[in-house]
């Protein structure tokens, strides 16, 4: 039988704009418009604006919301105040990674999680097996993804464009902070945040609203240079900013502790889940670690392809490009970490070995 692919409310907008249409987690999304490499530049000389309504929103609510949400992620929900965001993350007892996400604070006994599309499934599912366990009672966990549509604008641009067609001061939101207000005459929640490097801000709105607001910004950013970003691009402007991806820097094989992302795990907090197996893993030392290659030569490194130090199979790319601003290739790699420190390399792409050089992240 075949799977029907969810659509976002604005996959008619995207196929009337001539997007190429392919589908990722289950969804019908948008790879490209205009072209990966112009879209990629746009957002970094000026903006883009993203469709990430696949995205998923899980709501934790009530009085000992905040003690689940101690318990089930790795970063410190207790250093949130009202109106902020955290980059954390949900691990297994055994320290792999069930996916990474984002916390919104809206109040204390309120708190909004955006987590990857392909797993929103997976992560509602695994909060309510941990609730089921927990000695905290007074809390509700809610999949709330059929309720917001989500748009990413991102850009240098991107504050001047927004502040056109909202009643918020844009000003005010800092790095990582949310506010709620109106954004072409609809109630948004308007949060500076991305996955792009550049300034810029995550909306999230009602479904039916998301045609209004995506209209409203294409036509008063245009003359700012603003275009519509596919996944093509949403993927190379992460990977130069090295920022995980699940299913590739993480996964429920690689911890956080291998993957870079030590400083959103907060050992010291204790009592997590995967807390044990990542102190213990610590303690005895990672066995991997990830880096970043920079091809010298021609080519471009994919996921999967073997990484050799003079000779000996070492690791593996994790995620690879054509970096469209260093007109490079470029990969993130888990590597043994006895070679982690060590600068030549050799990618292997199709029985060649082409040199890379470690290289400090992110790449741009």
């Amino acid at each position: 039988m075949e799977t029907i692919m969810k659509k976002t409310p604005l996959n008619e907008v995207h196929r009337h704009s001539g997007a190429r249409m392919v589908e990722f987690g289950g969804w019908d999304m948008p790879v490209q418009y205009t072209g990966v490499i112009a879209e990629h530049l746009a957002v970094r000389q000026s903006a883009g604006l993203f469709d990430v309504s696949h995205m998923g929103e899980i709501e934790v609510s009530g009085a000992q919301a905040l003690d689940f949400l101690q318990h089930a992620t790795i970063n410190d929900a207790s250093t949130l105040v009202d109106g902020q965001v955290q980059y954390s993350a949900l691990c297994y007892p055994d320290g792999g990674v069930v996916d990474d996400l984002t916390v919104y604070r809206f109040n204390r006994e309120r708190f909004l999680l955006c987590v990857n599309a392909a797993n929103s499934e997976k992560d509602f599912a695994w909060l309510k097996t941990l609730q089921a366990e927990s000695p905290f009672t007074t809390f509700e966990v809610n999949d709330r993804s059929s309720e917001f549509a989500q748009l990413a604008l991102q850009g240098p641009k991107a504050e001047q464009i927004l502040s056109r067609v909202t009643d918020l001061d844009l000003t005010k939101i800092k790095t990582y902070f949310f506010a709620e207000g109106r954004v072409a005459g609809v109630e948004t929640v308007v949060s500076r945040t991305g996955y792009t490097g550049e300034d810029g801000f995550e909306l999230y709105l009602a479904p039916d609203a998301a045609v209004t607001i995506w209209q409203a910004l294409m036509q008063h950013g245009g003359d700012e240079g603003l275009v519509p970003v596919g996944l093509g691009a949403r993927d190379t402007l992460r990977l130069e900013k090295a920022y995980a991806l699940y299913g590739h820097e993480i996964t429920a094989e690689i911890m956080p502790l291998e993957a870079r992302l030590g400083w959103i795990t907060k050992l010291g907090k204790g009592g997590f889940v995967g807390c044990n197996a990542l102190l213990e893993a610590k303690e005895r030392g990672l066995k991997r670690n990830l880096i970043g290659l920079k091809l010298s030569g021609p080519g471009v490194p994919r996921e999967g392809y073997r990484v050799e130090y003079q000779g000996r199979d070492v690791g593996y790319v994790t995620s690879g490009t054509m970096s469209p601003t260093l007109r490079q290739g470029i990969a993130l790699a888990l590597v043994k970490k006895e070679f982690a420190d060590a600068d030549d390399f050799d990618i292997v792409i199709r029985n060649r070995t082409v040199a890379a050089k470690r290289t400090k992240l992110p790449f741009v």
